[in-house]
């Protein structure tokens, strides 16, 4: 048994100071510290915040590897990478690369799966698939030759795999994809990289869409006659991504994109892989992007993913809203877990969930990462 003490206890309702956390492969409990035994081993947080580990459910790259590329050991490569910045689990996801490519990347994806539940990186949950159905006059920084008519059937016979699936509601016809997965699986379905009215998406979060992909960026804005895609994000209770970078949303959007999405607001990284690294040049679906300071784009100055970490998306709303920071950090750990129907296990500091904890400071730097009971990162060794 692990117990971490002087910690400030991050739960999903607020902070919990003067306690421990009690730890096995799962979480214990918040014991009272006269209960640690004598000779246990402990971690002394020393004042810092202990957290659940954050998960990342959208996620092409770090450290100069692609999901896309379809190695298992550039899984391995980003799993280790991305669990320094407190990331204990998170879905690799896919961009409209060709089908041959992508059907090599969820079989990577497959292969290492089990095994990433035990190195010393973050665990796979699945993989999230954006596109290759999207609307091409808002393909953003994928790739127009890989863009594909919406096939159900595709998707589910990657079921065992894909978790969430990007897609322009406005493509598919009747909305015969949307229905299917719906009815025939448990993938959960976001509108991204769509052109839809307000009326369009609201029709398709009745069919079955139940997510939105990184909110604002690469979907029809709202405007006071047209509410478009993100009028209907704020109209419904879809869960809704968003890239708390200072540079893909205005941070003056920050406090009302959570008061809107109270509870359903997700804060994701959408790193590409120069994520990690120096300012550059890099590759991303088969296209350059250059890489200078937060900014990524493409040779025509189109916005191409992120190199934000996790750890700075949380740090980025607390120091650009008022609120507390266990609702932030609910954002980034316990509703994506909830997004994806993995919060049983992930999410939160609960008793019987697996013991994925990190310890953080008060600007959100990551100094111990622990996963399933186990130090798998300590800053400074």
């Amino acid at each position: 048994m692990l117990y971490i003490k002087n910690g400030r206890i991050i739960t999903p309702d607020g902070v919990v100071e003067g306690y421990a956390l009690a730890l096995s492969q799962k979480i214990e409990g918040i014991i009272n510290v006269s209960d640690i035994p004598e000779g246990a081993e402990t971690i002394d947080a020393c004042g810092n915040y202990v957290a659940p580990g954050l998960v990342d459910i959208h996620i092409h790259g770090y450290l100069g590897e692609d999901a896309s590329d379809g190695k298992p050991e550039g899984l391995k490569i980003i799993a280790e990478g991305i669990v320094k910045n407190g990331v204990t689990s998170f879905l690799p996801t896919t961009m409209t690369v060709s089908k041959a490519e992508i059907e090599r990347a969820f079989n990577a994806a497959r292969q290492v799966k089990e095994e990433s539940r035990v190195w010393n990186g973050a665990e796979i949950l699945g993989v999230h698939a954006e596109g290759p159905f999207i609307n091409p006059d808002k393909k953003g920084a994928q790739a127009a030759e890989h863009i594909l008519n919406p096939d159900a059937a595709f998707v589910l016979e990657n079921a065992d795999i894909v978790r969430l699936i990007t897609l322009a509601p406005e493509m598919d016809d009747g909305h015969v994809c949307i229905k299917e997965l719906a009815e025939k699986s448990d993938i959960q379905i976001s509108m991204g990289h769509t052109g839809a009215t307000f009326e369009e998406a609201m029709n398709a979060v009745s069919d079955g869409v139940n997510h939105a992909t990184h909110l604002f960026n690469a979907m029809t804005p709202m405007l006071h006659r047209a509410p478009g895609v993100v009028g209907a994000s704020f109209a419904s209770d879809i869960y809704s991504e968003l890239i708390a970078d200072t540079f893909h949303v205005h941070p003056g959007l920050f406090s009302v994109t959570a008061k809107q999405k109270s509870g359903r607001l997700i804060l994701i990284t959408d790193s590409i892989r120069a994520g990690g690294l120096s300012d550059g040049s890099y590759e991303l679906g088969g296209q350059n992007v250059t890489v200078q300071g937060i900014q990524c784009r493409l040779e025509d100055g189109t916005i191409a993913g992120s190199v934000l970490t996790l750890n700075r998306a949380v740090h980025n709303m607390l120091l650009n809203t008022k609120l507390p920071v266990h609702e932030v950090v609910n954002m980034a750990s316990l509703t994506p877990a909830k997004a994806i129907h993995a919060d049983r296990t992930k999410g939160s500091i609960k008793a019987g969930k697996d013991a994925d904890i990190i310890i953080a400071d008060g600007d959100f730097n990551i100094l111990r990462t622990i996963k399933g009971g186990r130090t798998v990162f300590v800053n400074g060794r």
